[in-house]
């Protein structure tokens, strides 16, 4: 799966709300990611943010009146929906979150939602206070229960000075969200399990043995399986990626944190990616003090840390489990006798110096079928035909075909 094609047209409505400010960079990054953007604000929106930015960053006209009077015959509340593949109503105010629940329609924006013919989000932002108001929260739940996508909120600093949860969530977040909402939902009701990153194991309390990695392919993969409808977690080593949203996160250092967060979880899972660059050793008695330089040779005794992939893929009932093998040279040879030694049905290898840190990097998937190279690709592209490669071969392995 690549990125949305220009195809894909989302309409963000804008509400009255202080956390509209956002908008103009979920806009632009909305058009980046190549959708077609139709701005709805509504009177109260243009108090917090003007038409003309939103026009000049989507590239259209702002629509904001029910009466426009131009030539089209008036239905704007009804064309609109049947042009768009979603709707976003970011920020999602608490009043407009009652009339969506009560089916109330006394401004362009709430009539094109009761009339729309595509899915709809909502985006909350409000008051900490408003937010857990039992009004609020039971027009929230009938809101899930009508099948309305509810993106966040966050929790964090307000703009009344409070801090707690009602945060729009950011650009970025909203973004990933509207993706899940388009993306066919082949992983819906999975549990997904994934390491990340580096581990590392400590010579002294400054000193440490580690493996180069960044987690960006670890966290592309989360992100991907997120948008497929997964529950996902990561276990992650000290990785410099950011953070999908919509995942669990667990932080572990060492190999051995690792293994223990694995093997705490692997029984509620349904599909388990090893992606972590584990350091296959670890020093056997780590210093409690900083080692001191000096003229004289340090020797260190190193111990094999567990193998966690080996320990899931032959455990009683294992899941479906997908392992990487990132290696130097000789890549078919290395990857398929890792996959049959270690059981997997599933494996995804790569040229470690060419990917290491890489926002781009070319991989082969093996299976009992052969090799399936990709090409060289960023790496959110590559994680979304890992994962749509996967949930097929998890679907053929439930229906026995």
């Amino acid at each position: 799966m690549t990125l949305p094609p220009p195809s894909q047209r989302l309409l963000l409505g804008i509400t009255g709300g202080i956390a509209a400010y956002k908008c103009a960079e979920l806009v632009r990054l909305l058009v980046q990611d190549q959708w077609d953007v139709q701005v709805v604000m509504t009177d109260a929106a243009k108090q917090f943010i003007t038409p003309v930015t939103m026009q000049a960053l989507s590239g259209k006209p702002v629509i904001s009146q029910m009466w426009a009077g131009d030539p089209g015959g008036g239905m704007d509340h009804i064309d609109l929906s049947r042009t768009r593949d979603l709707i976003l109503v970011a920020p999602a105010t608490a009043d407009f979150l009652a009339k969506l629940t009560h089916g109330a329609a006394d401004d362009l924006l709430s009539t094109l939602c009761l009339a729309r013919d595509c899915p709809l989000m909502v985006a909350p932002a409000m008051n900490r206070q408003m937010w857990a108001n039992p009004a609020t929260v039971r027009n929230v739940a009938q809101l899930e229960t009508d099948g309305v996508w509810i993106a966040g909120p966050g929790a964090g600093a307000q703009a009344c000075g409070e801090v707690g949860m009602g945060r729009m969530l950011e650009p970025e977040q909203l973004l990933q969200a509207v993706r899940r909402a388009i993306t066919p939902q082949l992983l819906n009701g999975k549990r997904v399990l994934i390491t990340a990153g580096p581990t590392l194991e400590p010579i002294d309390p400054v000193r440490g043995i580690t493996n180069r990695s960044s987690g960006k392919m670890g966290y592309a993969l989360a992100q991907a399986a997120y948008e497929c409808g997964a529950e996902v977690t990561v276990v992650s080593g000290p990785a410099t990626a950011p953070v999908p949203y919509g995942i669990e996160l667990i932080s572990v250092t060492t190999a051995a944190q690792m293994h223990a967060a694995v093997a705490a979880r692997v029984a509620i899972t349904d599909a388990f990616m090893a992606v972590a660059a584990v350091a296959d050793y670890r020093v056997g008695q780590a210093s409690p003090s900083k080692i001191k330089k000096s003229q004289a040779s340090l020797t260190l005794t190193l111990e094999p840390n567990p193998d966690i992939l080996s320990m899931v893929s032959t455990s009683t009932h294992p899941p479906f489990c997908v392992g990487f093998a990132a290696e130097s040279e000789d890549l078919d040879r290395h990857a398929q006798d890792k996959r049959g030694r270690k059981r997997l049905p599933l494996l995804v290898g790569n040229i470690a110096q060419d990917a290491i840190g890489a926002d781009q990097s070319a991989v082969v998937l093996y299976d009992d079928e052969g090799r399936h190279p990709l090409p060289i690709a960023p790496k959110l592209d590559q994680a979304r035909h890992i994962i749509n490669h996967m949930a097929r071969m998890m679907k053929n392995e439930q229906s026995g075909t």
